[in-house]
């Protein structure tokens, strides 16, 4: 009997969209980098508007920009085809661990942003991969300097410091970003 984790100890990794072929597969969009690390993890728990199934990765391929995955025990087209939209999950600890100074994106949403002023510019609401950077993006929230919404780089020059403890970065920030 496998146990279903507590959904807050659970990370999105990836998300089914569709169907693919006639044999059950199902095409993945991966927030992973790179793409196909979604592949490394082989139980998945899948969440869609309150449901949640527990399943298991047989194989999967890159094709492009998409995932195509098999899961044990669908083999139906028309079943496969009811597992899209179910975001992919797995337990926050089967993360591998990161250098001292790197942290996965889920770590800094909601954290508060302070210039090197003291100002409070508002909280992380979500970032956004760019060719060049990540951005922050960052929305006034109570306390807030403004109400103004900032799209921040999340790079050195930028970020000065982060402390998850506190739920606090601390950034050189300029107008012209």
């Amino acid at each position: 009997m496998t146990t279903t984790p507590a959904a807050a100890d659970l990370i999105v990794i990836g998300k089914i969209t569709s169907v693919h072929g006639i044999r059950g597969e199902v095409k993945i969009f991966s927030f992973t980098d790179p793409i196909d690390n979604l592949l490394d993890y082989k139980r998945w728990t899948l969440q869609r508007d309150g449901e949640v199934k527990q399943v298991e990765l047989v194989s999967g391929r890159l094709q492009g920009k998409v995932l195509v995955a098999k899961l044990k025990g669908l083999d139906d087209r028309e079943v496969a085809r009811t597992f899209a939209g179910f975001d992919i999950c797995i337990p926050r600890e089967s993360l591998p661990d990161l250098a001292e100074d790197e942290y996965y994106w889920y770590q800094l949403v909601g954290l508060k942003v302070i210039d090197h002023l003291g100002q409070l510019l508002g909280m992380i609401d979500h970032l956004l991969e760019t060719g060049s950077n990540d951005v922050m993006v960052v929305k006034p929230c109570a306390g807030s300097l403004d109400d103004r919404e900032r799209l921040l780089p999340y790079t050195a020059q930028c970020v000065l410091k982060v402390d998850l403890d506190a739920g606090e970065m601390q950034v050189d920030w300029d107008a012209d970003f």
